[in-house]
């Protein structure tokens, strides 16, 4: 058997021809006789469309011209509903919204002819608010506004205020995000007559692509097929959106009878797809002046743009999250997300957990204050303990120690002394120090039933000479897909990790493992491969031809004894819902996740309070994630999600004009670079998780639900101002300086 290659930094499978320029991005395939396609949009929020007209002395006769009325089955872009039309028909109601499709061969021809198309649309009203959404003073999806609403309920939250000593309450908001993945979205086109409609592009989840092309063309499965190529990037921004742009361009090729490639520039792709959702989060908070919280009630509301996309599970993780880590008797929250006249926001990193964590981290600081207890006691004495149960009723299994995080936390980062010395030295500084934390948990997978409706599948088969390769449909975009399933199946198999090829993700070869979201990906589809590998393994046990303790050259003669003699060896899984884990979709409670992961996350910032600029100095992130396959790339995906979370919390302000956003370059939409990025020191506790392969949990988005609110801490901590939304940018803080000091 080979050596034990779990927990081992392995290179990375696809490293070589990145580095070697050997990957081949969408950008990078052509086709014969292949053009080019763009999408002209609408300039305004909400209207009637009255005419589209075609001027400026450009050759129209040579263009591939697509509107609503040349869509062959339904207008829409399949997701949860089918209210997103692929092209706006009678009426527009976002900035952005597509309504023309134009393709040529000359592309810069192409981007004249997009500017000579002239759209007259009657405006109408529009709401860009949640409070004006939620007061109805325009109508603009359903009866009220509302695309979901959830509310979670334990103990008896009415009785609890009045046995409180303190009630403390706050308001917080979080804006929208721009995922800003390196590589922009696109998609390329073919459509056949004998063998249907094929794309390639750059996403995450290709069974969701082939849903929506089935819908929009009217077509048997199988004629549909889509192939992922190389992709720079998603942090859920390339969840939902590749559906629209493979629409675009398989309908123009439709059209055309020839390829079709559409690639966004870094503006459209800015102004045009999805964001994180803005939020609303509103928290009353009774507590014992020993300070053991009573009761929690927590009001949540996301801005989730004009279509539903996919707002309810965002909406969903975020309520799940939104009384964190915290054994409280009663708990009431109410969540909705609304329609504005906004491009649709949808998946990003996080999923709703960053934007809620944000809310309940903040606000408990501003509780222990209130009740005179450090942040850090006012936690240890509320935190989740193993028999306890969290607010949606999951009574929690896992052998948890919030407390044990925290100390090791706390004590990496030197935070007692440094509260202490930072409190001196800044009475004689206009530099002024802080440091704060959060503590909070992810739940990795699809919540409650979702794993058991997605019933995803992985194959695994063996070649001849003992190679072995992995058929799922998750996507690799950087974050390790690809490396992690083959130390898995390595692993299992007690092989050498080059022995393990990972298929592209294609769907007309690989089978559906559900999307490449929800931190589900290592824990989810990972024990399928695990699970695959050891059922190849116990068929060549069961032949006869393989014997326990075998070697690499053993497995390889097994694999050629065993396909001469039976042809193919392969094995199919498929995922089992486990028996001991139930939930309640309709009162919204039992066993939400299989897993969490915890963590507890210390920022330490200076202050300029003359410019208001925030630096982070220092950055400790601890977090308990069950066994690490890959420890250079599982501290890789926290470093990079506490430096998305940072870009959350002080620099990635969406600047919104009637529902368009106008800052859509990175001139002017601030990230922070390497310069803003402090030195991440990252720690692991291992405790395996059973259901997890090798003992593995995910932690994909764990990084961006803590970093915003441990910095806005520590913000309020150096200057005394009370930190209530997100970015803290150096105008809005100079604000609330001025405020303190007036």
């Amino acid at each position: 058997m080979g050596a034990h290659i779990i927990g081992q930094s392995v290179p990375r499978k696809e490293g070589r021809d990145k580095v070697t320029g050997r990957a081949r991005y969408v950008d990078d395939l052509t086709f014969p006789e292949m053009i080019h396609g763009v999408t002209v949009r609408s300039a305004v929020a909400r209207g009637r469309i009255r005419g589209i007209h075609f001027e400026g002395g450009i050759p129209w006769a040579e263009f591939t011209i697509v509107t609503a009325k040349d869509i062959p089955s339904k207008n829409c872009v399949a997701l949860l509903v089918e209210d997103q039309p692929c092209l706006a028909d009678e009426f527009v109601n976002h900035p952005e919204e597509p309504v023309v499709l134009l393709a040529h061969p000359d592309k810069y021809l192409l981007e004249e002819a997009r500017r000579a198309v002239r759209i007259d649309i009657e405006p109408l009203p529009a709401i860009f608010t949640i409070d004006d959404s939620l007061a109805k003073k325009q109508v603009i999806w359903s009866e009220d506004n509302i695309f979901k609403t959830f509310r979670v309920e334990k103990g008896d939250v009415d009785s609890a205020w009045g046995k409180a000593d303190f009630i403390v309450e706050g308001e917080y908001e979080t804006a929208a995000q721009e995922q800003l993945y390196i590589e922009p979205q696109g998609m390329i086109a073919r459509v056949d007559a004998k063998e249907g409609v094929t794309v390639w592009g750059s996403l995450q989840c290709p069974y969701y692509v082939h849903k929506a092309l089935v819908r929009l063309f009217g077509l048997p499965k199988e004629r549909i097929r889509v192939v992922q190529t190389e992709t720079g990037g998603g942090f859920g921004g390339k969840e939902e959106y590749p559906s629209m742009i493979a629409c675009h361009a398989a309908l123009l090729a439709w059209k055309s009878g020839k390829p079709v490639k559409i690639i966004y520039d870094r503006a459209e792709d800015m102004a045009a797809t999805t964001k994180r959702h803005p939020s609303r989060t509103r928290h009353r908070t009774g507590i014992t002046r020993d300070g053991k919280l009573l009761a929690m009630e927590i009001d949540f509301t996301l801005d989730g743009g004009v279509y539903e996309t996919l707002s309810p599970v965002v909406l969903s993780r975020g309520t799940i999250h939104a009384a964190g880590p915290y054994n409280c008797p009663n708990v009431r929250i109410r969540s909705r997300a609304v329609a504005t006249n906004a491009p649709p926001h949808g998946a990003f990193r996080g999923f709703g957990a960053p934007q809620s964590v944000f809310a309940l981290e903040r606000h408990l600081d501003r509780v222990a204050s209130a009740v005179g207890l450090a942040p850090e006691e006012l936690r240890r004495r509320n935190f989740i303990r193993e028999g306890q149960a969290l607010a949606v009723s999951q009574v929690i299994h896992e052998k948890v120690d919030m407390g044990r995080l925290l100390d090791r936390a706390l004590d990496l980062s030197g935070y007692y002394a440094k509260r202490k010395r930072f409190q001196e030295e800044n009475l004689r500084s206009a530099i002024k120090r802080g440091i704060g934390f959060a503590a909070f948990l992810h739940g990795a997978g699809f919540t409650g039933s979702g794993e058991e409706y997605l019933a995803s599948e992985v194959a695994l088969e063996a070649t001849r000479e003992g190679r072995v390769r992995v058929l799922a449909g998750s996507t690799e975009m950087g974050q390790g897909t690809n490396t992690i399933f083959a130390q898995i199946a390595a692993e299992t198999l007690g092989l050498d990790y080059e022995q393990i090829e990972i298929l592209q993700p294609d769907t007309a070869v690989v089978p559906n493992s559900g999307p490449t979201v929800a931190s589900r990906t290592a824990m989810i589809v990972g024990k399928l491969v695990e699970s695959a590998a050891r059922a190849v393994q116990q068929t060549l046990f069961k032949s006869g031809i393989l014997k326990q303790g075998y070697g690499t050259k053993d497995f390889a003669n097994a694999c050629r004894q065993y396909i001469d003699k039976f042809g193919t060896l392969q094995s199919l899984v498929k995922y089992e819902h486990p028996r001991d884990l139930h939930w309640d979709d309709e009162n919204y409670r039992g066993d939400a996740y299989g897993a969490y992961a915890w963590a507890v996350y210390v920022a330490e910032v200076s202050v300029d309070t003359r410019t208001a600029e925030v630096r982070v100095e220092d950055f400790v992130a601890v977090q308990e994630v069950g066994k690490v396959i890959n420890p250079v790339l599982a501290a890789g995906q926290i470093e990079g999600g506490v430096a998305q979370g940072i870009g959350f919390a002080l620099y990635e302000n969406v600047v919104w004009q009637e529902g368009r956003m106008v800052n859509g370059q990175m001139t002017n939409y601030i990230m922070p670079t390497s310069m803003d990025v402090p030195p991440i020191r990252v720690f692991f506790e291992e405790i395996p998780y059973a259901r997890g392969p090798a003992g593995a949990k995910g932690i994909g988005e764990l990084p961006l639900d803590g970093t915003a609110p441990a910095i806005a801490n520590a913000i309020a901590h150096a200057t005394g101002v009370d930190i209530l939304r997100i970015p803290v940018t150096p105008e809005s803080l100079l604000s609330l300086l001025e405020s303190v000091h007036a």
